[in-house]
């Protein structure tokens, strides 16, 4: 695997692949108690991944995001276009949802079990953060696992979409009932619940208080505490 700097990965495809390999290896295999594993769900314009790749430099762990769309669509031979119209963000998986049929539906659920097993097959791996796709679920029985919701007020978020992310207010708007609505029902139609459902989560956090810098920091406290014995 190539060198790397803390929080940052050099070469994502070759961890991935290394993952996998060591995965399919180690099956029987007594499990390491010493890894950890961090999953963040967030609000569509809250600064969630920003503020999850802060947490990952901070605490010198892997941080995984788009590079499992990535996998995913190496694995099942589909351009990354599609995984991404497949999956939870933007009005492109709305889209998917309803007018596309029977063939769409079953394309989302093997997208789902593909990137299922590549989240798991990370967190065995090592240490590291994993944003969004219903990662929460994937990982709710593991017990050093810790699941985050990174959320904002609405006023918040609109002033992210258009400051930060460079969004017109229209399309701002539009951009956050869109992404809200699709991430609701993804993650209900996967794990059965909503993504701000208190009961699956160990820490909710209002990013706008500290900014993302300040809510990483605050949030790597709070997990070196959690694992501080690991």
């Amino acid at each position: 695997m190539a060198k790397k700097e803390k929080g940052k990965i050099t070469d994502f495809k070759k961890v991935i692949e290394k993952a996998m390999a060591v995965s399919a290896v180690s099956g029987s295999e007594p499990e390491d108690n010493s890894k950890y594993v961090v999953t963040i769900t967030r609000q569509f314009g809250s600064l969630g991944r920003p503020i999850a790749h802060r947490l990952s430099e901070l605490l010198g762990i892997e941080y995984y995001d788009r590079d499992i769309v990535e996998a995913a669509s190496k694995k099942m031979n589909l351009p990354v276009s599609v995984i991404s119209d497949s999956e939870e963000t933007g009005s492109g998986f709305l889209k998917m949802v309803f007018p596309l049929g029977t063939e769409s539906i079953s394309r989302q659920q093997k997208v789902f079990q593909v990137q299922q097993k590549i989240i798991r097959e990370l967190a065995e791996k090592e240490s590291c953060i994993i944003v969004g796709r219903c990662s929460d679920y994937v990982l709710g029985h593991e017990s050093n696992a810790m699941h985050i919701y990174v959320y904002a007020p609405y006023g918040a978020r609109f002033r992210n979409c258009v400051d930060v992310l460079g969004m017109q207010p229209e399309e701002a708007k539009k951009m956050i009932a869109d992404v809200d609505k699709a991430r609701k029902f993804y993650h209900k139609q996967y794990a059965g619940y909503a993504p701000d459902n208190p009961e699956y989560k160990d820490l909710m956090i209002n990013s706008d208080l500290l900014g993302v810098d300040g809510t990483a920091r605050i949030l790597a406290d709070v997990v070196r505490a959690r694992f501080e014995k690991l």
